[in-house]
């Protein structure tokens, strides 16, 4: 298959999540990625279970769901970073490599030699991509990074939660996730760079950094008042009705963009009066007066079922949507038809297929693929040691005996 990064050849030596996200990306496209873990015990999302993938008689395996969920199209070879000799090999497969990613604390490559500046001399055309907590530079620059405390001193979870309550995190490692898929951009682009000029460059990849370009309209809210958004719950700051709301027999979630939008829904509901009023009548009264429309509106929606409220909805071209367990959003005929799960065969699984979660990039002439499931700890080793750098059988079982690999 065609893919966009076909040929580009990238050395993974990141962990958890916001690497391996980014360098997945890369993977989908075409890219190969050789994914460098710790011998004994690999990838820390290796260990990050239950849940764990089950087999074709329905048993667990020792297969992480996590590890399976940002590993696929990469090959697996263990190094101990800390040796010589394995600080030898990685130097030796960067030679054939367009691209280095990594996601330690800042400076501990360094003291491997495998630093950018350690590197670049010898390897001018590589493309060095760093992903950290806190970025190379400033005051935080040393300290580890983690998406929960990312979260929390990026400004999200003072945003996030009920009026109320206390702050809260998003359900899924959005920070880490972010910071994956700007490091992906960046190195995209610098792989254009590359192609024109011959020469690679390093991105310093901050995980605040990216949590902070990431608040939108809520941090330009902020930037123009000077005063903290207050939290909101489901509520949208800069938007009334824009929120989840009751029905006879449950919720929904109600998104009306502008004052058109909002005339329908109230001739549909039945209540025309309300277009004029001046609390309703534009979207800026409507923000303006909060708290008293959403009451209003909240005792017309419980009026009609869930169901009710979504057909009709609809049928008037208003935003709508109901909210979706996890096993509604997988069932749901939307998701099926864009295709957004994909299986894949593994050998941990047998003739049960191993389900992931696609690539949601659509291209009509390069799309994503999926060649490689994830793999089992070092699975590639001795192809990797023997194909692409030449030794022999008795090398390797030296490099295992010696703790290298």
């Amino acid at each position: 298959m065609n893919n966009s990064l076909k040929g580009i050849k990238v050395l993974d030596l990141t962990r958890v999540l916001a690497g391996p996200y980014c360098t997945q990306m890369l993977g989908d496209l075409g890219a190969d990625i050789i994914k460098v873990e710790r011998p004994g015990g690999g990838d820390d999302t290796r260990g990050f279970a239950p849940p764990f993938i089950k087999n074709e008689n329905g048993e667990e395996t020792d297969l992480s769901a996590y590890f399976c969920g940002a590993n696929r199209n990469k090959k697996s070879i263990t190094i101990n970073l800390s040796t010589k000799e394995g600080q030898g090999l990685v130097k030796k497969l960067l030679s054939n490599c367009d691209i280095l990613v990594e996601n330690f604390k800042t400076g501990t490559l360094e003291k491997y030699g495998l630093g950018y500046n350690d590197l670049k001399s010898e390897f001018p055309r590589l493309i060095y991509c760093s992903i950290t907590g806190f970025g190379q530079t400033g005051p935080y620059a040393a300290r580890p990074g983690y998406d929960g405390l990312i979260q929390a001193m990026g400004g999200v979870m003072a945003l996030t939660g009920e009026p109320n309550g206390e702050p809260m995190k998003v359900g899924v490692p959005i920070g880490d996730l972010m910071a994956g898929m700007f490091a992906s951009v960046g190195i995209l682009a610098a792989v254009r760079h590359q192609i024109t000029t011959g020469k690679g460059q390093f991105i310093d990849i901050g995980m605040l950094d990216t949590h902070v370009a990431w608040l939108a309209n809520q941090g330009m809210n902020y930037l123009s008042t000077e005063e903290n958004p207050e939290r909101l719950g489901n509520q949208h700051p800069n938007i009334v009705p824009y929120q989840v709301m009751p029905t006879s027999d449950g919720y929904i979630v109600l998104s009306i963009g502008n004052d058109p939008t909002f005339e329908r829904f109230c001739k549909l509901a039945g209540e025309e009066q309300l277009i004029n009023d001046p609390k309703f009548k534009t979207n800026a009264d409507r923000v303006s007066n909060r708290e008293f429309v959403t009451n209003t509106l909240n005792e017309i929606t419980k009026r009609q079922t869930s169901s009710w409220w979504l057909s009709e909805l609809e049928k008037q071209k208003i935003g709508c949507g109901p909210i979706n367990t996890l096993k509604q959003v997988f069932s749901d005929p939307h998701v099926k038809a864009r295709e957004m799960v994909i299986e894949m065969d593994h050998k941990k699984t047998g003739k049960a297929p191993l389900k992931l979660i696609a690539n949601p990039i659509k291209m009509k002439d390069t799309p994503p693929s999926y060649r490689l499931s994830p793999p089992l700890l070092g699975e590639h080793t001795d192809e990797i040691l023997s194909e692409a750098l030449g030794l022999s059988e008795g090398e390797i079982k030296q490099l295992k005996d010696n703790g290298i690999v």
